[in-house]
């Protein structure tokens, strides 16, 4: 079903799914690894579901497990949107940004189709707190511009502190275009 975003009002997760994200993010800042995954503290993943009337529903959490940035064609890209529109930080701009395992993606899709759910959005965690952003809740100027354009819902999860995590979620990675989350 296409939508319009303009006529979504609230984003609904079932607690359990949320977790699942949140502790996803835990276990990266811990740097417990899993055998086939990328060693980095970053988390990001896959969100599919089901769009409805004025709302949508998340359905399915696919955390990634490997950052194809480096092993594909899409490193010059990234390092040209990392020197245009990142923000210096604690991690260097080599070593930020995330490209999806084709292969993981591939699955991830199978999975929602077979589901009868769509990709409807993603979700990655910001970690480093700025002094022009402490809470670090909100996509940044290159979240923004590697969103737009990609009819999707992107969740960042503030891990600043670990123990009270914080999830927004903003269409097509635009600030100005967040969208309530409400957990069930």
């Amino acid at each position: 079903m296409e939508f319009n975003q303009d006529d979504i009002t609230i984003i609904s997760i079932e607690r359990p799914l949320l977790q699942e994200i949140i502790d996803h993010c835990r276990r990266k800042l811990a740097r417990r690894y899993l055998t086939d995954e990328t060693r980095d503290l970053k988390a990001f993943g896959l969100l599919g579901g089901r769009v409805e009337q004025r709302g949508v529903t998340v359905r399915r959490v696919v955390p990634l497990r490997k950052n194809a940035r480096a092993a594909t064609g899409h490193k010059d890209y990234m390092d040209g949107a990392m020197a245009r529109h990142a923000v210096p930080s604690e991690t260097p701009l080599p070593e930020r940004g995330w490209v999806a395992d084709p292969r993981e993606l591939d699955a991830a899709l199978e999975d929602f189709h077979r589901r009868g759910d769509r990709l409807i959005g993603t979700y990655h965690m910001h970690r480093v707190p700025w002094e022009h952003d402490p809470d670090r809740d909100t996509p940044t100027e290159l979240d923004s511009v590697l969103g737009k354009g990609s009819r999707l819902f992107m969740f960042i999860i503030s891990m600043v502190d670990p123990n009270h995590p914080r999830v927004r979620a903003f269409f097509e990675g635009d600030p100005n275009r967040e969208i309530p989350v409400r957990t069930q």
